[in-house]
């Protein structure tokens, strides 16, 4: 019987995100477990194509891949991983572990905000609270950014939101109801951004006076010195999720990693604080420095504000809502 091996590969997009996770999880994580780490680059497109080729092929040389929610809830994502569900089963009493941070897709590892900022220095006595008030051009008036590009549902969402939709509801969406809230809106809308750059140059400019924007560029903004505030009324949080490729070399060591992350906050708030993301457990939120936790919801409070969205059905109609944002901004 042959040795089970010592290393466990992840795949990860590289660059700064590679070397946060070698050096603030891995590298403890070997000297904790004796278990090695490696790690292969490639795009979030790339690990999924080429996960799905090797559990095509029969021959999985990778144990772990990192993507998306919305995407690691798909179909075809499902397919080639590992269903976790039992895996999960001694992280259930965590209370301080977001909702569904393990599940049968994978273990989210960091969190990312889609929120509204808006500019202090336009609305000095009080600005938008929520997606309702994004609507209200005489109460707060003043250009309006949104971003246009492949993935338009929190768009769908916050219209629906500002529409009447209790966010508990607001999931299969209504995509017609959605459209026609939009059409309110769509002439105040004087930047529809496609890059994170994008909608930071504008806010810079000052093309619009609130808009749809990452909570990670809004906090580089912060960081500049300009004058922008957020809401996390009505934000929408995507998740980095870690997903175990069926067949792969060492399923037992990728476990033991990321049982590894989620025991240990102390880790998992050094990672959030170096990528300036959310981390899942809300013991790791209090670990993090004042300024870090600035920028990133930092409370069980701000937690319930933010949109529960349902990954699953995302996924399984992606193509609809982007035909229909298509037709849509195109008119």
């Amino acid at each position: 019987m042959l040795a089970q091996p010592k290393e466990v590969v992840v795949a990860t997009t590289g660059g700064t995100y590679d070397r946060a996770l070698k050096e603030i999880w891995f590298e403890p994580f070997t000297k904790a477990t004796g278990i090695g780490v490696a790690t292969v680059v490639a795009t979030d497109s790339e690990q999924r194509t080429r996960a799905q080729a090797m559990a095509s092929a029969g021959k999985v040389t990778w144990d772990i891949i990192n993507n998306v929610d919305i995407i690691a809830e798909s179909a075809q994502n499902r397919s080639f991983s590992r269903d976790l569900t039992s895996f999960c089963k001694s992280f259930e009493a965590r209370k301080d572990l977001a909702e569904k941070t393990c599940g049968p897709a994978g273990v989210k590892i960091s969190f990312n905000a889609t929120l509204m900022a808006f500019n202090t220095e336009r609305f000095k006595d009080g600005g938008p609270g929520n997606w309702a008030d994004f609507w209200n051009v005489s109460r707060f008036p003043g250009p309006r950014a949104l971003p246009s590009f492949n993935d338009p549902w929190r768009v769908f969402a916050a219209a629906l939101l500002a529409d009447g939709v209790p966010a508990d509801k607001l999931f299969p969406l209504d995509v017609d109801r959605a459209l026609k809230k939009l059409d309110q809106i769509k002439p105040q809308v004087q930047l529809w951004w496609r890059t994170g750059d994008q909608s930071q140059q504008g806010f810079r400019n000052a093309e619009y006076v609130m808009g749809m924007i990452w909570g990670t560029r809004a906090a580089a903004l912060k960081a500049e010195k300009q004058p922008v505030e957020v809401s996390y009324d009505g934000a929408f949080l995507l998740a980095d999720t870690m997903q175990i490729l069926r067949d792969g070399p060492n399923s037992t060591g990728a476990e033991a990693l990321l049982k590894f992350y989620l025991d240990n906050p102390d880790v998992q708030a050094k990672l959030a604080e170096r990528l300036n993301v959310t981390p899942p457990s809300l013991d790791a939120v209090a670990k993090m420095s004042d300024a870090a936790r600035a920028n990133i919801p930092n409370s069980p409070e701000a937690f319930k504000a933010i949109v529960k969205h349902d990954a699953a059905w995302i996924a399984a109609n992606q193509a609809r809502l982007l035909e229909a944002w298509n037709s849509w901004i195109q008119k």
